[in-house]
């Protein structure tokens, strides 16, 4: 629990540590592109929140497991709300990542109630935890693109031809065409 505890932490601490930059520079930008950065601002500043209330987390508690558990609800309804935003062209190639991360979010949300909510279920921590790492990897790739970088990574493909063209997961179905 102490160890899995603290992976998260470091998790959406160093998420919450690019937030601010998310607002971009000063030139005028249209209303929708705006409303989205300072949407994208919200979200990273309520995993901020997470981090700070999952470090508050006495792990040697009794109640550490249950306490966690509410904070994951809460993280994960943020990502569901995080993929519903409209995604404006200028970032379209993100909108099937914003969709992996709740999704992905909402798997580790499910295996870590059943990994807490009564025995400890040391199989399904370990899964829940992947696909944590999973959903915090497709918002660190965002965040890249929101500021302005070609995401780099194990299992990221960047296609060159359209900016708006960015991939986590290959295409199994063009094999060879």
């Amino acid at each position: 629990m102490k160890k899995n505890v603290k992976r998260i932490i470091n998790v959406i601490f160093v998420t919450a540590l690019f937030a601010v930059a998310v607002t971009g520079c000063g030139k005028k930008a249209d209303p929708k592109l705006e409303a989205y950065k300072e949407s994208m601002t919200s979200f990273y500043e309520k995993l901020a929140e997470y981090d700070s209330s999952i470090n508050s987390i006495n792990a040697e508690s009794d109640t550490a497991g249950d306490e966690l558990l509410v904070v994951l609800d809460e993280m994960n309804t943020t990502y569901r709300d995080m993929a519903a935003i409209e995604i404006p062209d200028e970032f379209s190639g993100i909108s099937d990542i914003a969709v992996e991360a709740a999704d992905y979010m909402e798997k580790a949300n499910e295996f870590y109630h059943q990994a807490y909510d009564g025995d400890f279920d040391s199989d399904s921590e370990m899964l829940a935890s992947q696909y944590y790492q999973r959903a915090n990897d497709r918002v660190m790739i965002m965040l890249q693109v929101l500021h302005g970088q070609v995401p780099e990574g194990e299992g990221i493909t960047v296609e060159t031809e359209s900016t708006y063209e960015i991939s986590t997961i290959e295409d199994e179905s063009t094999d060879g065409e």
